[in-house]
């Protein structure tokens, strides 16, 4: 079917209202089969979403709504800029069932501990960096600063918790890795997005207009990314500790020890391949503000410009 000329590419092809439709738009921009596609290619789909005031003749509406999924997973939604390619959601599943995986096998030696926490962290870093609010610059001091910081979070949680859970029941130790990750969420995505928390982040009125910038605005972004980052890890990183300690009491499991790695990294990714696009469902990406709750200066500023007639501001929180 060919697209028409008044086909609106930037339209959402879900309704990004509700949950079912951010799950299917997230589904959609995830898939980490787009990671493997080149920058070419990439930038092809670029050239043909920007091109929507004249689709080329010959387009069909299913190559266009491709072309916007490689668009949405590969590039800032406020920059237009490529994005890395391990800092991009799509490459979630494979990054992460890696170092998920050996995270929860190697977690019995101080040393094994130390490092698989050092490189998620490292990761992590990547990814919060990659999908912050663009328009708040964060300088290469501050980078380093976040980076130091969380994995130093990590790292002090994983190994006080190792050492602690030495006299505890099994189980108890496996699920440390979890508490680092959750607690190093914490630091590091706030830590990364210093600048915005200091700063704020633009807020706009529903057609895009930029209102001002906003602290608390960037406070509620980042802490939604918080929770979906934690709960993006959680069942993975909570079950499946559950199953492998039941699994290693079989004979067949203690036969072929070596493996036990290997089968936790396609564990994690089964997880992932769900919890990615439903932790970042949780919340929109176009959050929303009542402009009641705003700094006194900002609400006061758009209700002396506007009145009443602007009753929420809207911004990209990230991922």
């Amino acid at each position: 079917m060919e697209a028409e000329s008044s086909f609106d590419i930037d339209a959402p092809r879900w309704d990004q209202s509700t949950f079912m439709g951010r799950l299917k738009h997230f589904f959609n921009i995830t898939d980490c089969r787009t990671a493997l596609l080149p920058d070419s290619r990439l930038d092809e789909a670029k050239a043909l979403v920007e091109s929507s005031g004249s689709i080329p003749p010959g387009t069909t509406a299913e190559q266009l709504y491709y072309a916007k999924k490689l668009y949405d997973s590969a590039f800032h939604p406020d920059t237009g800029d490529r994005m890395n390619l391990i800092g991009r959601m799509s490459f979630q599943v494979p990054g992460g069932m890696a170092i998920t995986g050996f995270m929860l096998q190697f977690y019995r030696t101080v040393p094994a501990v130390v490092f698989w926490q050092w490189v998620n962290q490292s990761f992590n870093a990547l990814v919060n960096y990659t999908n912050r609010n663009a328009a708040s610059p964060i300088t290469p001091k501050q980078i380093g600063v976040a980076y130091v910081t969380a994995t130093s979070t990590a790292l002090a949680t994983a190994v006080g918790l190792n050492l602690y859970t030495k006299k505890a029941p099994p189980l108890v130790a496996r699920w440390v890795p979890f508490v680092a990750v959750a607690a190093a969420n914490c630091v590091n995505i706030p830590m990364m997005r210093q600048q915005e928390i200091l700063n704020g982040i633009a807020v706009t009125d529903e057609n895009g207009n930029k209102l001002g910038h906003s602290t608390k605005a960037a406070v509620k972004g980042i802490a939604q990314v918080v929770i979906s980052r934690v709960t993006m890890a959680a069942p993975g990183m909570i079950v499946l500790p559950i199953i492998m300690q039941r699994l290693e009491k079989y004979k067949f499991m203690q036969r072929i020890t070596f493996l036990h790695g290997p089968i936790q990294v396609m564990l994690v990714g089964g997880f992932l391949i769900f919890m990615v696009p439903a932790a970042c469902s949780l919340f929109p990406q176009r959050c929303s503000m009542a402009v009641s709750k705003l700094e006194p200066e900002l609400r006061d500023s758009i209700r002396s410009q506007y009145g009443d007639s602007i009753r929420h501001v809207y911004f990209n929180k990230g991922l």
